[in-house]
């Protein structure tokens, strides 16, 4: 057997595995999704319009499913539906891929079935922005060529196991998934049980790390790294820290702070309480945060 007849039957077969357990996802397939369990159906956030879907199968079947777990932040969202036959597509080990691996795509046409294509794994760590503007890290790049309606399809291996979600198109010809990997997979089985995700909320508005150089120059004070201030919600955990508006925060619970990502990466990793070191004019002091609460961003 050719190498062409080998690629025709491994897409072949990785069809016939997967295809059932595709689904389009809103009326005219605005994305697609991935059967992950009985009544479970795995997509991307940026794919909803509310708190009720249209989730269309491989075999033309057509339902109404519920929102049952959102994270818009994360890009992730589980819909409970009835999958009735649909397979549950079995996971795979997507912290295990690397450049060169072999990948196939996976997400429904706008007429009905599943698209299967082939690519490569073209690098990996890669990061991109979810819908809420947050830094989305970790993320598999790959090269197996997804039509528009396809975010929130499979990126599965040769053996047709779920090893990313395809999330975002970049450039010509490249696309980026979330591997399937064992953080993945805790984030979705909460989402599966209506669990919100918890994240730690500063309650501050801020300022470009730009802005705070040129404000701090013009002032005369020193240039630093750090996020400015420029408001700081009442009754929030930074009113009660003591900071301020003005106030250059350089550092989260030991973590030094350039920019807003940094700010927003590091809160995700804390729990309160924690120190925050901010810079008053000249001056830098550190300030204990309190109980934390939740809530999608800082």
């Amino acid at each position: 057997m050719s190498a062409i007849e080998e690629l025709q039957a491994a897409v072949a077969s990785v069809a016939e595995r997967v295809g059932p357990s595709i689904v389009g996802i809103g009326r005219g397939t605005r994305g697609s999704g991935v059967v992950i369990a009985a009544g479970k159906v795995l997509t991307n956030a940026h794919n909803l319009r509310g708190d009720e879907v249209t989730v269309t199968f491989a075999d033309g079947r057509r339902v109404r499913g519920a929102v049952a777990g959102y994270d818009g932040d994360g890009d992730l969202a589980v819909i409970d539906v009835d999958t009735a036959g649909a397979t549950p597509l079995d996971w795979g080990d997507g912290a295990g891929l690397t450049v060169g691996t072999a990948v196939f795509g996976a997400g429904a046409s706008h007429d009905g079935g599943t698209r299967v294509t082939f690519g490569l794994v073209s690098a990996v760590a890669r990061e991109f922005r979810g819908p809420g503007g947050r830094r989305i890290a970790g993320s598999v790049e790959h090269t197996a060529p997804l039509a528009p309606g396809s975010s929130g399809g499979a990126l599965v291996d040769a053996t047709g196991h779920l090893v990313g979600l395809n999330t975002n198109r970049i450039g010509d010809g490249f696309y980026l998934a979330l591997p399937a990997d064992e953080r993945l997979r805790a984030r979705v089985d909460g989402l599966a049980k209506g669990e919100s995700p918890k994240r730690t909320r500063l309650g501050v508005a801020v300022a470009p790390a730009h802005v705070a150089q040129r404000l701090r120059r013009s002032v005369g004070l020193p240039e630093r790294d750090g996020v400015l201030v420029r408001g700081v919600e009442d009754g929030s955990l930074a009113a009660g820290a003591g900071i301020e508006a003005g106030d250059l925060i350089v550092e989260a619970g030991g973590r030094p702070i350039a920019g807003a990502d940094d700010l927003l990466v590091a809160l995700d990793a804390l729990e309160a309480p924690f120190e925050v070191k901010v810079v008053r004019g000249a001056d830098e002091r550190t300030v204990q945060v309190g109980k934390a609460t939740t809530a999608e961003d800082a």
